[in-house]
């Protein structure tokens, strides 16, 4: 059965950290519906969530996904490379050994948030910019290594995380709007989507993927390609760099 982890948002959502963006209000409350929302579009497609406890003093607790990288029957947690979002690791931790994860850590003075990964089979992209250092890749790679994977740097200075430029799709094309990709030939194959939000995909099973509403252009090249979108409508987390593939851990699927 595939799962994912999400956490709650917490009401000081508003105070979240920005850095390549404009500060712009953010509705908590439409914010609490919209993430209700992904919620369901998840388990609608057959997934099963687990909701990590709510940490309401962490404006940014609700993208859970930069509190670890999980592979295979790994799960490593991540020192975040903002210093007031690390007290959200512990709680996300103790929620994926319930699962019944095996634990390794990030330590310092290696620095990684899981939104800089991007897993395409054994291969591992680890984004090298603002929050993930080149001491937490190389922790990574020491312990993602003797499962196979192959971990491997890539630039990132344009956005806030490796998969704010990038995802990918069921094939291993890796896509992004490709003004904020810092190397495109970084990736063995790469296709350039008509949005910034159209980077942004997760892998829900049976070709379908959940999107931003935010990116209709994208969602219409997907259906081209005989993809299914789930869409949702995740404005409010937009505003604080937030896409869909932040809001969830999924661990399995």
């Amino acid at each position: 059965m595939p799962t994912a982890l999400v956490r709650r948002p917490s009401p000081r959502l508003a105070d979240g950290l920005v850095t390549h963006i404009e500060r712009t209000p953010v509705d908590a409350e439409l914010a609490v519906r919209q993430w209700q929302q992904y919620v369901d579009a998840l388990e609608a497609t057959g997934w099963t969530t687990v909701e990590v406890p709510a940490i309401d003093e962490c404006p940014d607790g609700v993208f859970i996904e930069d509190t670890m990288v999980v592979y295979g029957d790994l799960a490593v947690i991540a020192r975040a490379g903002a210093d007031e979002r690390r007290p959200e690791a512990a709680t996300a931790e103790a929620t994926v050994a319930g699962q019944g994860y095996r634990i390794a850590h990030i330590e310092e003075p290696g620095t990684l948030d899981g939104g800089d990964i991007l897993k395409i089979g054994s291969i591992v992209y680890a984004g090298l910019g603002g929050r993930t250092n080149e001491e937490g890749i190389r922790q990574l790679g020491a312990a993602l290594q003797p499962l196979g994977a192959d971990v491997r740097a890539v630039p990132v200075s344009k956005v806030l995380h490796l998969k704010s430029a990038v995802t990918a799709l069921p094939d291993g094309t890796v896509i992004g709007y490709e003004p904020l990709v810092d190397d495109p030939t970084a990736f063995e194959a790469f296709k350039a989507v008509p949005e910034e939000s159209g980077a942004h995909v997760v892998l829900l099973g049976e070709g379908r993927l959940l999107m931003a509403a935010s990116a209709p252009r994208s969602v219409e090249l997907f259906k081209g390609m005989g993809y299914t979108p789930v869409v949702v409508d995740i404005g409010e987390f937009e505003k604080l760099e937030g896409c869909v593939t932040c809001l969830s851990v999924r661990l399995r699927g």
